[in-house]
């Protein structure tokens, strides 16, 4: 049992600390300044070899 209590009291304290910052660091490292153009190239890279879609004519148009 005392090998429970010294790793619940490490899990409740220093892991705790340790998985925060991760977390911090995560959040930052998303918000980071110029990051902003490696998120909408990740964004728009499933429409790279799409071709878009001819409209269809409308009533003022000649067919």
């Amino acid at each position: 049992m005392q090998t429970y209590s010294l790793l619940r009291e490490f899990a409740d304290s220093w892991m705790l600390l340790a998985l925060t910052l991760v977390f911090v660091g995560v959040i930052f490292w998303a918000y980071r300044p110029g990051s902003r153009s490696a998120h909408d190239a990740a964004a728009a890279s499933i429409f790279r070899n799409d071709t878009r879609p001819k409209a269809a004519p409308t009533e003022t148009e000649p067919r």
